[in-house]
């Protein structure tokens, strides 16, 4: 199959915002992709050319792009830079340069998708002395040989730049609409995903086997399983009625959650975005050996930095030194861990998911060796609101954020966010109890102290039915100078000239960006807003919603990525439920 026919569609899915379309032009490209294709096609249209477990990453820097465009074009580097500050994008430059490329074309050839993939492939793994040159005559062969839509696709994606708006749902849907004509197929393909972690594994099998083989999916070790979510209540009086009476409690650890497979002697452990991080954790892999029975298992557990002298939990911040590539050694050394286990999803050949938590939560107990480093997080079973302040108490006594409150009749839905799990947190100084985690959408020029940096930044949630990015609040408090540079350098490589498409704004920010940084915000009340864009004409014709009084509280959530942020539905929900105290608390006064 030609690469220009998925260019095509790309074209097509940029120049929309719309779910529906956006979904209907991926499966009409599926449809058309022969069935041993179909994972390499999912896999570039997500912008990238294996599953993010597996940690192959193209990585190409934006001064080698340019060298090679110079190489294919015929244009000097002071050119293509002028463009590239003109366009914000070098695929853009090349679509832009290469629409002459002179003789070379005389002896290029069409592209296909098992070319693209392939070349792309080796990029990536390109390593070692001389791999950069091998990586630009690589990328040089594929641009000779590329038409200009083709070259701005190929480019978006080496540089992690695609932007095509699709999210995993809209691929799920695509995948149903494509092999079996029916959307309400999805949640037998979505529940292959959450047990995989690997749309492209998916894909391929629904593509060979069908959908009677998708249903019969099971976990596989190595595989990152999509973790389950919680939900937020403000009290323990509606977490308890939610769920009968009877709640088991568990602490909340300010830490990472990560998800620990063994295959006999081999390890892997997962990021909550299912990022293989086993290089960065080598003591965790060491620990898990030492502390937990069985050859074959899938637990999930909090990472928490610990100060080694008392074992007391540190700050998430201090953890964050630990997510680095190099000098992981000393990282270990300087910066301790405890994992503090909470569930246990495969032991020994069996799948656990579907017992209930009460039950897990025993067999959990079973194979772990509590020790020093090694733990499972303390929990309780309430069935009173005073149980559950006591617990509540005693966890941020101990350095916990709060609770998560579990039914304990629930079993493990992998991937979905539910009232089976339930956050609660404490309150701060009467500010709205939980803390969001919203994604850098703008910015601000900033002034006087925060000269040559910037101010304030524009936030967003995101929108899962619209499959986009609503405006919910500007912040430029909490932050100190040392966040402010930080910010700065990591906003460098997602900076563009001009609103993104699947932005909605009222607000003109200075700087854009692409929807990727994650950051946690605090605000008193959720109000109604002319301005913001999240939940728009949902409680009131031309309001949306509005955080007062943000404030960064100091986390950058690199473990979370846009689709893990608090959502439009979400904010809509906490604004009901203010809504409903302050009614209450009206009531009683009078």
């Amino acid at each position: 199959m030609l690469y220009s026919e998925v260019a095509a569609t790309y074209e097509a899915m940029e120049a929309t915002t719309k779910r529906l379309e956006l979904t209907q032009l991926l499966a009409d490209l599926i449809v058309k992709t022969p069935n041993e294709l179909v994972d390499k096609v999912i896999y570039l249209t997500q912008g990238k050319i294996h599953p993010d477990f597996m940690g192959i990453e193209i990585g190409l820097a934006d001064r080698s792009v340019m060298r090679a465009i110079a190489s294919t074009s015929g244009h000097s580097l002071k050119e293509i830079e002028k463009k590239y500050h003109l366009f914000g994008d070098l695929g853009s430059v090349a679509e832009d340069l290469l629409q002459n490329k002179g003789q070379i074309t005389l002896f290029s050839e069409q592209l296909t998708i098992e070319r693209v993939h392939d070349v792309l492939d080796r990029i990536a793994k390109a390593s070692g002395l001389g791999s950069l040159g091998l990586r630009l005559r690589l990328l040089n062969r594929l641009l000779a040989d590329a038409s200009p839509k083709e070259a701005k696709y190929i480019l978006r994606t080496a540089t992690g730049k695609l932007r095509l708006g699709i999210a995993d749902y809209t691929v799920l849907d695509a995948l149903a609409l494509a092999f079996t004509n029916d959307k309400g197929n999805r949640p037998k393909i979505e529940r292959a995903y959450n047990l995989s972690g690997d749309l492209g594994l998916v894909a391929n099998n629904l593509a060979l086997n069908g959908l009677k083989k998708i249903e019969k999916f099971h976990i596989k070790l190595g595989h990152p399983i999509r973790p389950m979510l919680a939900e937020r209540l403000d009290s323990g009086k509606a977490i308890l009625e939610k769920m009968g009476g009877t709640a088991a409690l568990e602490y909340k650890l300010d830490g990472e959650r990560v998800q620990i497979s063994c295959d006999s002697h081999k390890f892997w452990i997962f990021s909550r975005r299912l990022e293989n991080i086993t290089s960065q954790y080598p003591d965790l892999v060491e620990l898990s050996k030492s502390n937990l029975k069985g050859k074959e298992y899938v637990v999930e557990g909090e990472v928490v930095a610990i100060d080694i002298n008392t074992g007391a939990y540190l700050p998430f911040q201090e953890l964050m030194h630990r997510r680095r590539k190099h000098g992981v050694e000393k990282a270990v050394n300087d910066y301790p861990v405890s994992i503090n286990f909470f569930d246990i999803l495969f032991l020994n050949g069996k799948d656990l998911t579907g017992l209930p938590y009460q039950k897990r939560r025993n067999i959990l107990v079973d194979i772990v060796k509590d020790d020093a480093r090694v733990n499972i997080v303390p929990s309780k079973v309430a069935t009173t609101v005073e149980e559950i302040e006591e617990f509540m108490a005693s966890a941020i006594t101990d350095g916990c954020e709060g609770l998560v409150v579990k039914d304990q009749k629930s079993v493990y839905r992998a991937g979905a966010r539910e009232f089976a799990w339930i956050k609660l947190k404490r309150e701060y100084n009467g500010e709205i109890t939980d803390s969001l985690d919203l994604i850098v959408v703008g910015a601000f020029h900033g002034r006087g102290r925060r000269k040559g940096k910037y101010g304030a930044f524009l936030l967003a949630s995101y929108d899962p039915v619209n499959n986009d990015f609503r405006t919910v609040c500007k912040v430029g408090t909490g932050f100190s100078d040392e966040n402010l540079i930080k910010f700065f350098n990591i906003l460098i490589p997602i900076k563009i000239p001009n609103k993104p498409n699947n932005v909605v704004s009222k607000i003109d920010a200075d700087v854009w960006f692409n929807p990727q940084v994650v950051i946690e915000v605090m605000g008193s009340e959720i109000t109604l807003s002319s301005v913001h864009t999240v939940a728009m004409d949902t409680v009131r014709k031309g309001n949306g919603l509005a955080l007062r009084f943000p404030k960064f509280m100091g986390r950058i959530r690199s473990d979370k990525g846009v689709s893990d942020s608090t959502s439009n539905t979400e904010l809509l929900k906490m604004y009901k439920r203010q809504k409903k105290l302050i009614s209450k608390h009206s009531d009683n006064t009078h």
